[in-house]
């Protein structure tokens, strides 16, 4: 099996930002008191304020559940510290804090980067604090003087999506390996790693996939597919890709003739909702901000998208959960792409053929 090497903390640029680092560390890792924080007597154990900490979070309490949480984290508790930089890390929460969100996921990540991958009471949990930590180093956090770093990123998502089979990861490695961001360009790896996703059910893949066929980018431009794709990930997304799903179906929708309507709606969603549709595994309001977010979209022309119309309400399902029954907490879902390989092309790509079969999701793989 391979082993990971302790990924390396951020280095930080000058004293003053090494300071404050300091600062947010012992704040946001060993959490030290605050005015709402409950003190040692009232937890029996550390393992019973994480166990509170959760339900409390599961349910929308924060206020309650910070408190747990931080003295959990405080006595190293992986789940308690996931939990938190998960409430830290959300724009919709009063509580966001991303220095904190990115400390906990590092210091998740620097622990528990060699934990066993078929341990669902880990495994899952830190395969989204590296993907958490990804998409932080693609944008960077100046306040704390971490940078942008497209190769650190990657290497992130590469570990969390060979090592751990994370399907987020793997779908945001597909996306650096179509721009060349921190890992060399290949597009054919790339497009292999969305259309086994999207084949697999995952939302996110299939409305990526869906703004390419509808872009014509990477692939030839197909609207019909294009269309049907976006149809099945609306119906299947989690709460927390809601938005921005709408978006790509609210823009391939409305850009679509009528012709093109008219076959995607005469039973070709159902068909592929049938073949390709996944649900969301876990149904509990977590109560976290975006799961509030409702919008109203129209085309130019007035006409309101038929799934925007039919006011499909998002799953409540935060990171695509699956309910562990030993642990009594939520996993997020994984599983990796069939026959994907990290050197060379991947087993079971053909240039040119089509994934799923005749009319499926994916053809013209060779064409950019």
């Amino acid at each position: 099996m391979q082993i990971y090497k302790v990924l390396p903390t951020m280095k930080w640029k000058n004293k003053n930002l090494s300071a404050l680092a300091a600062i947010i560390v012992i704040a946001a890792v060993s959490l030290v008191a605050s005015p709402n924080k409950l003190s040692a007597a009232e937890f029996v154990s550390p393992d019973a304020a994480q166990r509170q900490g959760i339900s409390a979070f599961k349910g929308g309490y924060y206020e309650l559940a910070i408190p747990a949480l931080e003295y959990a984290a405080e006595h190293d508790m992986l789940l308690a510290q996931y939990y938190l930089g998960v409430l830290f890390s959300d724009n919709n929460s009063i509580h966001t804090n991303h220095p904190k969100a990115y400390l906990l996921f590092q210091a998740i990540a620097n622990k528990h980067a060699n934990a066993d991958p078929k341990d669902s009471t880990k495994a899952p949990f830190v395969a989204n604090s590296l993907t958490s930590l990804a998409r932080y180093l693609t944008s960077g956090l100046p306040e704390i003087g971490v940078e942008v770093d497209a190769t650190r990123a990657a290497e992130y998502l590469r570990h969390a999506a060979l090592f751990f089979n994370d399907e987020d990861a793997q779908f945001e490695l597909a996306k650096l390996y179509l721009r060349g961001e921190g890992v060399k360009s290949d597009v054919a790896r790339g497009k292999h790693w969305l259309a086994t996703l999207a084949k697999k059910g995952h939302a996110g893949a299939q409305a990526f996939l869906a703004d390419l066929y509808s872009r014509g980018m990477y692939v030839r431009k197909d609207s019909v597919r294009a269309l049907a794709l976006i149809s099945v990930a609306l119906k299947n997304t989690s709460s927390k890709d809601r938005v921005w799903i709408e978006d790509v179906y609210q823009n391939i929708y409305c850009g679509a003739s009528k012709g093109v309507r008219a076959q995607v709606d005469g039973g070709m969603v159902a068909q592929w909702d049938k073949r390709y549709g996944r649900r969301p595994s876990l149904e509990s309001n977590l109560g976290l901000g975006l799961l509030k977010i409702k919008t109203h979209r129209v085309c130019e022309d007035g006409k309101t998208p038929p799934l925007l119309k039919q006011g499909l309400q998002p799953s409540e399902a935060l990171h695509n959960n699956a309910v562990s029954a030993d642990a009594g907490t939520t996993v997020p879902q994984s599983g990796s792409p069939a026959s994907a390989t990290e050197n060379g092309t991947p087993m079971g790509f053909t240039r040119g053929g089509t994934l799923g079969g005749v009319g499926g999701i994916y053809h013209n793989v060779g064409e950019h």
